[in-house]
């Protein structure tokens, strides 16, 4: 504050002031201090988003990490028990219950989530749900290495793929967020373009469940998987506000007050325990190595496309950015499909090579080839056709025999009479 004549003066406002000298003086006044704020505040809040950004962009890899690694610990110690001749789990035993990399597994998983689950907090959903992809890259090269699976060339290209699409999305995701309370998360929730959105995904799991599903969902993949992926869309979306809520509640505010934060919960453990039970009747059915990246597919373009309704992160980003994450979200796609769709296949680099070497073989002495080939088909037919003149003379031979002996047969009987 500046003043003059022992005067408060606010706001940088010219005031005319009674002084003690009984003139009247003009005066000018300005606040330093809300001018510095305001001018600093844009590239705080900027600052402070860029660096909420990076925490949860750490989050989601680390939370694919842990949940990758999961799979691995279990499957070492299941494994272990099944050398020692313990029940398996598949036959309804629980000696897993004992093994201690079971359990590390377990826990890994656990916080394999619960880091997932904070990286909504703090991240886009737009970045956040692509990058669960890696969890399966995670898993598919730890399994090469601890389990002795074999990962073939369709797989190591997909593993790349999966690296070059994330870290794509990862240059081009929004890095502002949008939604910050939940008295903002209320304001979006009653958006009239949400709350269509959520009908017709409500009304599409209803019509899916009690319909669909009855009759084609022992047949088609995509039944369960449709029910997993649009329910999923607003489990996210309840993920999403409950992060805000801890955000919250962490600087010292009272949520556990706002029916909100209880509304988001409720609606969570009903959309995980649907996503759940599909989920395990789709895997139960039907192949995993389909399963798996259908779903991924299916489940990431149901949350982009609630992301982009309900927190409008898209509005934000530049024409290049999308085109920027579309592409990486389809090269993620390509990634995943070779890493599940091919994995039986036995196919390496040397096994390529020896094929090429025989086409172009092949292709150099076409003569040679076409002559032996000729050769080998002259020969079968000459050994069909060498049987077939055996056949017939042995035929005949007996036929011949045959009635030499009944003719002899007849003799013996007449001279007999």
């Amino acid at each position: 504050m500046i003043g003059c004549c022992g005067s408060s003066l606010f706001s940088g406002v010219i005031r005319a002031y009674n002084c003690s000298l009984g003139q009247n003086l003009h005066c000018w006044a300005l606040n330093v201090t809300e001018a510095f704020n305001g001018s600093s505040s844009p590239a705080m809040a900027q600052d402070r988003g860029r660096y909420d950004f990076y925490i949860g962009l750490a989050l989601a890899i680390s939370s694919s990490i842990f949940i990758g690694g999961s799979f691995i610990l279990k499957k070492k110690g299941l494994l272990r028990l099944a050398r020692k001749g313990s029940m398996r789990a598949g036959q309804g035993g629980h000696a897993y219950l004992k093994e201690w990399l079971w359990w590390a597994g377990l826990l890994s998983m656990g916080a394999g989530e619960a880091a997932n689950f904070a990286a909504y907090a703090f991240a886009p959903a737009t970045l956040v749900t692509p990058l669960g992809a890696l969890s399966v890259l995670v898993s598919a090269v730890l399994s090469s290495y601890f389990l002795s699976e074999r990962l073939n060339l369709h797989g190591k290209l997909g593993c790349l793929l999966s690296i070059l699409g994330s870290t794509n999305m990862v240059i081009h995701a929004p890095q502002e967020e949008e939604i910050n309370s939940l008295e903002d998360m209320a304001h979006k929730l009653v958006d009239p373009g949400f709350f269509a959105f959520a009908s017709l995904v409500v009304l599409t799991a209803l019509v899916f469940i009690f319909v669909v599903a009855p009759r084609h969902g022992q047949t088609n993949i995509l039944v369960y998987i449709t029910i997993c992926s649009v329910i999923g869309a607003l489990s996210v979306s309840c993920v999403k506000g409950l992060g805000i809520a801890i955000k919250e509640a962490l600087s010292g505010r009272n949520v556990s007050r706002s029916p909100l934060a209880w509304l988001l919960l409720l609606g969570l453990l009903g959309c995980v325990s649907t996503q759940i039970n599909y989920l395990n009747k789709a895997l139960d059915i039907f192949n995993t190595s389909l399963v798996t990246p259908i779903y991924y597919v299916f489940f990431t373009t149901s949350v982009l496309t609630c992301s982009a309704i309900l927190f409008k992160e898209w509005e934000h980003m530049a024409v290049d950015d999308i085109i920027g994450t579309l592409s990486g979200f389809l090269t993620i796609i390509v990634g995943i499909f070779l890493l599940h769709a091919f994995k039986d296949v036995s196919i390496s680099l040397a096994s390529l090579a020896v094929s090429i070497r025989k086409e172009e073989r092949a292709a150099v002495f076409p003569h040679t080839a076409n002559g032996a080939a000729s050769g080998a088909a002259a020969h079968g037919s000459y050994q069909l056709l060498r049987e077939s003149t055996e056949d017939v003379d042995d035929r005949d031979v007996s036929l011949s025999f045959d009635s030499v002996s009944r003719r002899n047969g007849a003799m013996m009987s007449s001279m007999e009479h």
